[in-house]
Formats: structure tokens, sequence, C-alpha cells
């Protein structure tokens, strides 16, 4: 009998063959677009936003629901309220619970699908950026608005925090906020955790990250300068700690102290043309190593952001896939 593995992919998923016509097409123009668009770097990071907002740049134009309201949570900083943008399902209908999202880039085109798909309240955090405000202020943002909707969500929201997910830098908050609730909130159980194409590393020296040179959407040199804006002047050792790079914590240990001896549920999604390919495989492994569950979905040649490119099929097979993991999940916490 031959000898099987422990761990098993689908390692057609990573093979060329496997990326369709339309990916490569598409690929070809993101490239295109990438090569010849700014860099927030090179022209200031206000500069920068300002053609972001009008379409400039090579990222789509940011996403602001008009059914979405303002709303604040108080910080931990007297005298500042930290700024939230909400959802509720266009039905109508109770809300069963909310979903807290990290974006990764200031929009707010999730948010209507958790809410209508999911019947979920979700609430979008408008934590504070690098450069202006690096390290640790987001992860304060962040941790203030997830303890406060444990303590007031139900009051407020019609329904308890059962969900936190985000993209990109948005999932490195989603963990560390997931860790810190884990310990300072030990009775409150989220039902999941969703991670497409995350940033887990911070010293951003995993294999894929530093042989990824072509301009595709983002590559090893926009994540050096977004790394160098975000925790300036740490060292590679200081960057490996785990309040900075969720990557290694001591997932066993955290998960061995928690009532149900486990992290939460979790799905991770990331595409073969993703500089964080890396992070989200080595993530997910420590995450199921941890004796918890751990859903990856892999993307043949989808690159870094591809669930917010509308109409691209690997997005709406994320979606799909996204929206089946939330559903079976809630009906798993009522």
């Amino acid at each position: 009998m031959p000898i099987t593995s422990d761990l098993t992919l689908d390692a057609a998923k990573f093979h060329p063959s496997s990326v369709s016509e339309e990916t490569k097409k598409i690929n070809a123009l993101f490239e295109h677009i990438t090569a010849k668009g700014p860099q927030w770097h090179e022209i200031g990071i206000a500069k920068y936003r300002q053609m972001r907002e009008i379409g400039k740049t090579s990222m789509p134009l940011p996403v602001y629901l008009p059914g979405a309201r303002e709303a604040t949570v108080p910080s931990r900083e007297a005298g500042r309220d930290i700024p939230l943008r909400v959802y509720r399902p266009d039905n109508g209908q109770p809300s069963r619970g909310v979903f807290l999202h990290f974006h990764g880039g200031g929009s707010d085109s999730s948010l209507k699908m958790y809410a209508n798909k999911c019947q979920l309240t979700a609430v979008s955090v408008g934590y504070r950026l690098a450069p202006e405000d690096p390290y640790p202020a987001a992860i304060h943002d962040s941790f203030d608005v997830a303890e406060y909707l444990v303590d007031h969500a139900e009051q407020e929201y019609g329904g308890k925090l059962l969900f936190i997910g985000g993209e990109s830098a948005g999932a490195c908050l989603t963990a560390l906020t997931a860790f810190q609730l884990m310990r300072l909130r030990p009775a409150h159980r989220l039902a999941g955790l969703i991670f497409p194409y995350g940033l887990f590393d911070l010293t951003l020296g995993l294999p894929k990250v530093f042989s990824f040179t072509k301009p595709l959407v983002v590559n090893v040199e926009e994540l050096q300068q977004f790394g160098d804006a975000y925790v300036p002047g740490m060292s590679t050792a200081e960057r490996k700690h785990p309040s900075v790079s969720p990557l290694y914590e001591d997932m066993q240990a955290l998960a061995s102290a928690s009532p149900k001896q486990s992290l939460p549920p979790a799905l991770f999604l990331c595409g073969t043309e993703d500089p964080l390919l890396d992070d989200t495989l080595l993530m997910s492994v420590k995450w199921m190593a941890a004796g918890s569950e751990a859903i990856l979905k892999i993307y043949p040649g989808a690159p870094h952001g591809f669930t917010i490119f509308p109409g691209v099929e690997s997005a709406e097979e994320a979606a799909a896939v996204t929206i089946q993991f939330v559903r079976e999940k809630l009906g798993a916490a009522m």
C-alpha cells in the first residue's frame, strides 16, 4: 500500500495549464495598467488617494454604498472616535449577527454581499492608515472596535459579533483581532473568519514575496514600501513578533487555552499569481496544525486583490464560496 501524505493539496491548481485564457488576458491588462500607473511612494500618499478616488490609479474605484450609514465607536484615546460604515440587510428583516470587516483598500464593496446574502449587519472599520499613522494605530483601532462590538453589538445592531474578515492587510488585522479576542474575551466564540489573500508575515521574507517582481497589482517592491511605512524602523526580528505578524503566533497554545480547544473556523482564499500566496499556505497549515478548521481555496492565475474585480470568473467563484462558508457557520452558531 503506497504511503499517503497527512496533508494534501490539489497540485493541479498550481500548474500553469490550469490558468484560464480569461485570467491570462486579465493579468496582462492588470500588468500593463500597474506598470503605467502612479506609485504612492513616488507621488505622495495624499495625491495617490485623490487619484484613486477618481479612477486614476491601477486599482478600481472605491465603492461607497449609498445604503451604508456612518457610525462611530469610542477609541482608547480620550476625545477620539473610530469611524464605521454600517450596512444592514436591505430586506428589513432582523439581522442574524454582525460581520466586522477590515478593508484592504478603503471600499464598501463586500458589505452589501454579507448583509443581503447572509442576513448580517456588515460593519467596516475606518482604521487609521500608514504612513500618517504607523503601527500600532490600525491595530489599536481594530481591537477597540472588536471589543466594543463584543460588549454592545446585540444592543446596538440586534445580534452578536459572529464573523470577522478582511482582504490583504485587512486579513492581518483580522487575525490579530481574533487572537486578541480569544485572550481578552475568551467566552465570546466567533463563528468564522474570512482571509482573502492575507498578509501575515511583515518580514516580507517568504519565497513567493521575495521573488515576485512583475508589476501585477502589487509586487515585492510595493510590499516593501508598504512595510517600511507601516512599521518604520522595525528590524526583521521585531517584525516577527506575533503582535505584528500573526504567522508567528503560537496558535496551538492559543487554541489549547480556549474553551473550545480550537481557533475559530477560517476560510483562506488566494490566487497563484499573488506574492502573498506563501502567507496563505503557511497560515492555513498552521491553523490546521492547531487542531482547527481551515478551508483553503486556491484560484489558478488569480492576482492579488482578485475578489474586488467584478465580473471576473475567479472573483465570482470566491464570492460564492465565501457566502456558502458564512451561511454554514451561521447555521451552526444559531
